[in-house]
């Protein structure tokens, strides 16, 4: 009797203890005073490219007094000035009192939030500590301004490839012309199916040209341009509306390419936010080459192993593994960088559970952006991993558009969907078509 006694005495005691806890809790996180006071390294930044890879923003804090022993998670909010964090941009940084951006993060993080390159950006921090969902303490905010620069080129034109040879036939999205270093001058690479063209601006039928008489020369609403299936460089010029089609690829061939010396090659992509081809392939043991249009005729290789491409040069030994291959046509120089590649796998992905997963291209106008686009997925869940395997993959466990690891699956409904994901702020939209 005197054990269960003493047992419900203990038993009393600690609801007595947890009563004063919980309401000593709540007093804390109702007192102004308990909440973080954030310093900045600085208020006004002028960010720089030739300083990429510096420390550029460091937030920090001290923990809050809270009156007991609280273990808070906390969160810096980032948003335009006036703003009032409605849309702001959160960077979770679990029990951590910190979190530093270098010159690129930075400058991404901006350009990304719809700032102008080369404009100061007005903008507003605050750091949330978190002890439950309901217990959220924010800070003051802080005042930051950044002079933001230009990371990527801007090749956009007004002028695209539309048809029912065209990726997106006669409605559209046009295929996008590039700018050229001639004014007036415009690029397009692209892959035609069997079919017709026209080029047409913003999109819109207002003005477009096709080619009457078939002699290179356009005309204002001319006839449709015939081509045959194949990948091109189509080439406009504006001031004198002549036109050019040519087949060009670039590719990737050899022992260590995945069809062997033979071909077909391992297709490069342009890439207008840097003027350059990219690749990204899995590569085995041996020797590579690029060549255009999947023919010897024009072949370079890297003869010295300096990055510096020769035509007709040796061939470049290659390690095995999952490589971004960049070419740059230009200065006849390349690189390999080996790479993480993320992939959509699930019971609603074609492949199922066990792959091979679909894979995302980087979008390399946007730092840490992979897409996919016209993936066709039926009623099921999907998750994002890393290079085909589960050591590394992510869910959705708040089905709020924010990627965790190990997350839970993320539920879908039959269709054609565009996919994103951010692998710097791990969100991901799907768009139904």
């Amino acid at each position: 009797m005197r054990n269960l006694i003493n047992k419900i005495y203990v038993l009393l005691g600690m609801v007595v203890l947890l009563s004063s806890c919980e309401k000593e809790e709540i007093r804390a996180i109702l007192d102004p005073a308990a909440k973080p006071v954030v310093s900045l390294n600085s208020s006004s930044l002028e960010l720089s490219k030739d300083n990429a890879d510096l420390n550029a923003l460091t937030v920090s804090w001290e923990k809050p007094s809270f009156g007991f022993n609280a273990g808070a998670q906390y969160r810096i909010l980032v948003d335009k000035a006036g703003s009032n964090f409605a849309e702001a941009q959160v960077f979770s940084t679990g029990a951590d009192l910190n979190r530093s951006w270098t010159n690129q993060e930075l400058n991404n993080l901006l350009l990304g939030m719809g700032f102008e390159a080369t404009e100061m950006a007005s903008l507003e921090l605050a750091v949330e500590a978190i002890l439950s969902e309901s217990q959220v303490q924010r800070s003051d905010a802080m005042a930051l301004t950044a002079v933001t620069y230009l990371d990527k080129l801007d090749l956009s034109s007004s002028w695209g490839i539309v048809g029912s040879a065209a990726a997106n036939g006669w409605d559209g999205p046009d295929m996008p012309f590039y700018k050229t270093s001639e004014a007036g001058v415009f690029v397009a690479y692209v892959m035609l199916a069997d079919g017709e063209i026209k080029i047409r601006e913003n999109n819109d039928w207002a003005v477009n040209y096709g080619d009457t008489g078939k002699d290179g020369i356009l005309d204002a609403g001319g006839d449709n341009i015939a081509v045959t299936a194949g990948t091109y460089a189509v080439t406009f010029n504006a001031n004198d509306l002549t036109y050019n089609i040519e087949a060009l690829s670039w590719g990737i061939v050899g022992s260590a390419a995945p069809n062997g010396w033979d071909g077909p090659d391992l297709e490069f992509s342009y890439d207008p936010s840097s003027d350059q081809w990219r690749a990204i392939g899995t590569l085995a043991d041996g020797e590579m080459k690029i060549r255009k249009n999947n023919d010897w005729g024009l072949n370079y290789g890297d003869t010295g192993a300096d990055g510096s491409l020769e035509e007709n040069g040796d061939n470049i030994a290659v390690s095995a593994g999952t490589y971004l291959i960049t070419l740059n046509q230009n200065e006849l120089t390349y690189t390999l960088e080996t790479i993480d590649v993320p992939g959509i796998v699930g019971s609603a992905a074609p492949n199922g559970w066990d792959g091979p997963d679909v894979s995302l291209m980087p979008d390399f106008s946007r730092e840490g952006v992979w897409v996919a686009y016209n993936v066709t997925l039926t009623d099921g869940a999907i998750k994002i991993r890393m290079n085909n395997d589960w050591a590394v993959n992510y869910g959705d466990d708040g089905v709020d558009g924010t990627l965790e690891e190990n997350g839970a699956d993320i539920l879908v409904g039959p269709g054609t969907y565009d996919i994103e994901v951010n692998l710097t702020d791990f969100s991901y939209t799907l768009t139904a078509k």
